[in-house]
């Protein structure tokens, strides 16, 4: 990452948390860049999430170590990560109509980590997100090995979490992340 384009993406995440300051009351910018500041590697995480439609911005504080919670807010899931299905062993798994990769492939590759199912609610507290599109959710191992995957959307002015094959894939459906700085 360029000078230029550290300094943009702080402008714009500066930008972001100054207008939707309702989701991160007691957190003052200054302690974000501080923390930003200090790891580089986070800023290209947040550089991807950015780049992919997210539109990252911090949700909370961790009491204990003072980490700030990044997640994506976009309105809808992120476009720049639709058309995947759930990880790298259901992509293996479908013999025709790949999808070009994996939500938990590309998080990985993002350094960042799909949302939870709490998370995901959390961030519905925030506003309203996925009024046309769904999220990927990261899934309980118990659903996992069944061979399922959990995901989540906002309709009927209630939140709701589904499950689907982990091998399925459509045009509506990406992902949310999280990363923790």
């Amino acid at each position: 990452m360029t000078e230029i384009e550290r300094d943009e993406l702080i402008e714009t995440l500066g930008a972001r948390f100054e207008r939707y300051r309702s989701r991160h009351p007691g957190i003052e910018w200054s302690e974000a860049l501080s923390r930003l500041e200090g790891a580089p590697e986070k800023l290209r995480s947040l550089a991807e999430m950015e780049r992919t439609g997210g539109e990252p911005d911090i949700v909370g504080r961790d009491a204990e170590t003072g980490e700030v919670t990044f997640f994506d807010c976009s309105a809808e899931t992120p476009a720049g990560r639709r058309s995947l299905c759930y990880d790298e062993a259901a992509l293996a798994a479908r013999k025709e109509h790949r999808p070009a990769g994996s939500a938990e492939g590309l998080a990985a590759s993002m350094g960042i980590e799909l949302l939870t199912e709490d998370q995901y609610r959390a961030l519905q507290e925030l506003g309203e997100f996925d009024l046309k599109t769904s999220s990927w959710l990261k899934t309980p191992a118990d659903v996992r090995f069944r061979g399922g995957a959990i995901f989540g959307d906002r309709r009927y002015g209630r939140v709701f979490t589904y499950h689907n094959g982990a091998d399925s894939y459509y045009g509506v459906r990406g992902f949310r992340g999280a990363l923790r700085v």
